[in-house]
């Protein structure tokens, strides 16, 4: 979205900036739940700034859904600093695979996945409501995160297609064919049957949230408004 935006460009766009102008505003009580973050991650270099802006957002008695590719270090000062918030807080951790090798391709520098599973079962044992996204989903083996997750999930497990990766890959890696192969060799795992078969192997699991690039595909009601597959 940066780049597409004219913000960065392809090498500048992984450079994280403040918006000192977020973080110094004021937070009304919305109407549903408030989304957090919605553009980055939180990390360890901004976690303390992101806690200045949820703070205000559940003093203003907001229900907030934290979303992250979690660390430990982060989720720690999260549930420490949040804790008297606990009712109106839910996080969602994102979780696209079990397997380290394709997470550290096609999310390079973020957590592994015995990581992001230890912070999900940190937050779960700390009382807080607790919910994953699998969208994209990143491989065919979807299952092997739903299982591992679902102990430790109050919320939900939601699953998604990938969308627009192509665009996506010209952005951010122009001219890298190895992974315009592996982009297109990925968008294929998830063509309509394999998209079908795991739609009827989950649909009576009442965990089991589907995102709206899979409603398409099963025929499912799609969401009249923005926000509503949250």
């Amino acid at each position: 979205m940066a780049i597409r935006f004219k913000r960065r460009t392809s090498e500048t766009w992984k450079d994280s900036e403040l918006r000192q102008k977020d973080i110094d505003r004021t937070y009304r009580k919305r109407p549903g739940r408030t989304m957090f973050p919605t553009s980055h991650d939180i990390t360890p270099k901004n976690v303390e700034h992101c806690l200045v802006v949820l703070m205000k957002l559940l003093e203003s008695g907001n229900d907030v859904l934290i979303v992250s590719k979690p660390r430990m270090e982060c989720v720690k000062l999260l549930c420490g600093d949040l804790g008297r918030f606990k009712s109106q807080i839910v996080f969602r951790f994102s979780i696209g695979s079990a397997n380290d090798r394709v997470l550290k391709y096609w999310e390079p520098g973020a957590p592994t996945f015995r990581q992001r599973w230890s912070c999900l079962k940190y937050a779960f044992e700390q009382g807080f409501e607790t919910s994953v996204s699998c969208e994209p989903m990143l491989d065919e083996r979807i299952e092997d995160v739903v299982e591992a997750v679902r102990p430790y999930t109050t919320d939900s497990i939601w699953i998604g297609k990938v969308n627009n990766l192509a665009p996506i890959i010209r952005l951010n890696c122009p001219g890298n064919a190895v992974a315009a192969r592996r982009a297109a060799a990925w968008v294929a795992t998830q063509n309509d049957d394999a998209i079908l078969d795991l739609y009827q192997a989950y649909r009576k699991d009442r965990m089991i949230k589907w995102k709206d690039s899979i409603k398409k595909v099963v025929g499912l009601d799609r969401p009249t408004e923005t926000g509503l597959d949250v």
